[in-house]
């Protein structure tokens, strides 16, 4: 069965990287799913771009806590971004994956620059690519990245995995038991209700777009593959 979708983003927390037993910022076995889940979607025909958060390795309140200025934190959060490019890059090759990285931030010993037209090569030749670095900027969260990044590439979709959550919920489901999961929604819901789903800044700059988001549990590797099957997994956010 062929993919509905022809070129998607997917958006991992660096969170979901970590081994929670031990405290090390990578779990082994998640690292070999998150790869082959990405290999099962290449597989579809399917053009894979990943954009991956730094949370296992640093968070922005931290800056704030320990004293380090906001934009230097923001820089520090994209250092990381590039470690744990890297390490999904590792991942992803073992699975016989033709994988490249590119980094909003000059690294040139370790990943090549972002170039637009370069990263559309990449994947037109079936290789998956890790978009790192965040936007280069500070006060952009890897939302922002993964949305820029969408748009840029002219992607369909933006598959975003949540830890521990099915989806979109009324109201914080780890809070309330009455929490109501949202099968559908539009980006303008998303903004006006406030809903904790993504950096708000993100989803306004899809208003306009026909980029679908779709929102599903990251703890279910298969549920990116049943997305792009066609199955209703989790929830989708469109602008209509």
């Amino acid at each position: 069965m062929e993919s509905i979708y022809k070129t998607i983003i997917m958006k991992l927390s660096g969170e979901a990287l970590a081994d929670e037993s031990d405290r090390t910022i990578y779990d082994r076995k998640l690292l070999k799913d998150i790869a082959r889940t990405v290999h099962d979607i290449v597989s579809l025909g399917t053009e894979v771009g990943v954009v991956v958060g730094a949370g296992n390795i640093w968070r922005g309140r931290l800056a704030e806590k320990v004293g380090i200025e906001r934009s230097t934190g923001d820089y520090m959060g994209m250092l990381g971004t590039i470690i744990n490019a890297l390490a999904l890059q590792s991942a992803f090759e073992e699975e016989g994956m033709s994988t490249r990285v590119m980094s909003a931030i000059d690294v040139p010993q370790v990943c090549e620059p972002y170039i637009r037209r370069k990263a559309i090569s990449h994947l037109a030749k079936g290789r998956v690519v890790i978009f790192a670095g965040g936007t280069g900027n500070p006060y952009f969260t890897t939302d922002s990245t993964a949305t820029l990044r969408a748009l840029d590439i002219g992607a369909d979709a933006i598959l975003m995995g949540k830890n521990g959550v099915e989806g979109v919920y009324d109201k914080d489901p780890r809070a309330n038991k009455d929490a109501r999961l949202l099968s559908h929604l539009t980006f303008q819901e998303v903004v006006e209700k406030k809903l904790g789903v993504m950096d708000l800044t993100a989803v306004a700059m899809l208003e306009a777009s026909p980029i679908k988001i779709h929102v599903y549990n990251m703890e279910d590797q298969t549920a990116p593959v049943r997305i792009l099957k066609g199955e209703a997994v989790g929830s989708v956010i469109s602008k209509e």
